[in-house]
């Protein structure tokens, strides 16, 4: 047994004493000692799933205005939440978001289970998420462990073995120093403490609380926790995206389809993405009809846009199409919208990359 392992008690005490005079305020965290609202735990547990506080703080305000209570989330239409929800990318945490709303309204009568295993039934509660919620909002002795808490673990014990392989040895060691008690609080200490002093880079080992308690400070080698496996390289795929635009100003819009990468979002039409180029008078081709593609008065190319997803970057070249009167169920789920009103409709970020290149020439 190690000397952390042996004096967990003075580790959790020392943590929670830093946490009562330390605490960051942010708008989903009740006060040391208080209980959370698990709502607000819930809600700001989705949208900080790789986001950042400083992002979800106005989101998070966004939806408690328009939404207060679960059952207002869950009567709510999912476009609502998807459009409220844009910019925040990993659009499927926002269709889950919804699902959960409705079956937390409606099966549990707008109550949150207290219970590990009962959260993680839920529509997007995994693993971490169901321990936050049991840990912060119910004071249940769970073992949380995110991105802040599995780079401090690695650096107390200096754990060479790479992530994401290490996540089982870091949760075992997590798991011996959680405290029975003040669970919730203890895991925030650790999340703050991770964001603001066990930083990735020249951590302020001083102004640590638990430093004694570090094996690599006492080393001196901090910054090579957490070991990361090489990075894969990321493939690049290519599409045409398609700005087709009425003489009256509109242009079409359609929604995808649900499931899959962006699902229920709204964007411009395009052809698939492809690591293989594909000629803008080819994708035409494959796209529309031959009865579209007469109508097509002028047709004009953009500057290139990019954006990096989790797993690939994406490269669109938008092609700007004036088009005579058409009817928009020529695309499937498609409708005209003025380009003043996008902001009312489910965009995301990708998409409002296309607007700059066309509206204002910047990819």
């Amino acid at each position: 047994m190690s000397q952390l392992t042996s004096s967990k008690k003075s580790f959790s005490a020392a943590i929670l004493n830093w946490y009562d005079a330390h605490a960051r305020e942010l708008p989903w965290r009740s006060r040391p000692g208080e209980h959370a609202d698990p709502y607000h735990v819930w809600l700001s547990e989705i949208m900080l799933q790789q986001t950042t506080v400083v992002t979800v703080g106005p989101y998070f305000n966004k939806f408690l205005t328009f939404w207060p209570t679960i059952h207002d989330m869950a009567d709510a239409p999912l476009d609502d939440i998807l459009t409220a929800w844009a910019g925040l990318g990993y659009y499927a945490r926002a269709r889950n978001l919804h699902k959960c709303a409705i079956t937390i309204s409606r099966e549990f009568d707008g109550k949150f289970p207290k219970d590990r295993d009962e959260l993680l039934s839920l529509p997007g509660v995994g693993p971490y998420t169901a321990a936050a919620i049991s840990a912060i909002a119910f004071d249940r002795a769970e073992v949380v462990v995110d991105g802040n808490i599995e780079r401090i673990i690695s650096r107390l014990y200096r754990i060479d073995t790479p992530l994401p392989a290490a996540k089982k040895e870091i949760t075992a060691f997590a798991s011996e120093l959680t405290p029975k008690s003040h669970a919730g609080d203890y895991a925030q200490a650790l999340m703050d403490i991770g964001a603001t002093i066990c930083t990735p880079r020249t951590p302020s080992c001083a102004a640590c609380p638990v430093s004694r308690f570090c094996a690599a400070r006492r080393v001196g080698d901090m910054e090579r926790f957490p070991v990361k496996a090489p990075k894969k390289v990321k493939p690049t795929r290519r599409a045409v995206v398609f700005w087709l635009e009425r003489p009256d100003g509109f242009v079409l819009l359609r929604r995808r389809e649900e499931k899959g990468l962006l699902g229920g979002m709204m964007e411009f039409p395009s052809t698939e993405w492809r690591e293989e180029e594909i000629a803008v008078e080819a994708a035409m081709k494959r796209f529309f009809s031959d009865e579209l593609q007469m109508r097509a008065d002028c047709v004009t190319e953009k500057s290139l846009v990019r954006h990096t997803f989790t797993h690939f970057h994406l490269e669109l070249r938008p092609v700007v199409i004036t088009v005579g009167a058409l009817d928009a169920a020529v695309i499937p789920r498609g409708q005209w919208v003025k380009p003043e009103n996008f902001s009312s409709f489910a965009l995301p970020t990708l998409m409002t990359k296309v607007v700059r290149a066309v509206v204002k020439g910047q990819g």
